[in-house]
């Protein structure tokens, strides 16, 4: 099954956000819009001339340069917010400290639903996986097609995830590398930040995963 990503790069930690949706069907998701009111209506504009119809928010983890878009999306497609049961806390009304601890003078509305590790996120013909790849927060994941991983803030193109925030972890980190390392090498790595990549190239070249 086709399926259509168009990556919006967005906000002052240049966020990768993604509208992803099935061809067939034109149900879509957008991952991770961290971006402000201006910014959106580019991905308003994508949706509308490819007549998508968005049906979730996808965030990878809680931090609010992936989740302080939500709101806009959800006041004008009425769309529900998914995020991991670990990183729920990091949205709604008592998200605004970590919101401030950023800088970021909006935030996202609470959570929806709650995503856990084996969870399916379906649209169209299309189903991704949800793998809990804590590390960078107690709650981030992957999402993982039949060609492609969604990895948020874990794993970059020669690169990771921080592990200095509150809420961090090298050992996770550690464990959710070895995960992503050990999924197939065709894969293309669609990261939260920086450029597109593969599980091959990562696997040769990405010094964090030499020693795993």
């Amino acid at each position: 099954m086709f399926m259509i990503v168009q990556m919006f790069i967005v906000g002052r930690f240049l966020t990768n956000c993604y509208v992803v949706g099935c061809e067939q069907t034109k149900e879509s998701i957008i991952i991770d819009p961290g971006f402000d009111e201006v910014e959106v209506e580019r991905a308003f504009e994508f949706i509308d001339s490819n007549a998508l119809m968005l049906k979730l928010i996808v965030n990878t983890h809680g931090h609010p340069d992936h989740t302080c878009g939500n709101g806009v999306v959800t006041k004008r497609f009425h769309t529900p917010i998914l995020i991991h049961e670990y990183d729920a806390h990091m949205v709604g009304k008592t998200s605004n400290k970590i919101a401030e601890l950023f800088g970021f003078e909006i935030f996202s509305p609470p959570a929806d639903m709650l995503l856990h590790n084996g969870d399916m996120v379906k649209f169209g013909k299309i189903t991704l996986k949800v793998i809990h790849t804590p590390g960078h927060s107690r709650g981030s994941v992957s999402l993982l097609g039949e060609k492609e991983v969604f990895t948020g803030d874990t794993l970059f193109a020669g690169s990771i995830g921080r592990t200095d925030f509150p809420e961090s972890s090298k050992s996770e980190m550690s464990r959710s590398l070895r995960k992503l390392a050990n999924l197939p090498n065709h894969l293309v790595v669609y990261p939260g930040h920086g450029p597109i990549t593969t599980i091959a190239k990562e696997k040769r070249s990405n010094p964090f995963l030499e020693f795993l």
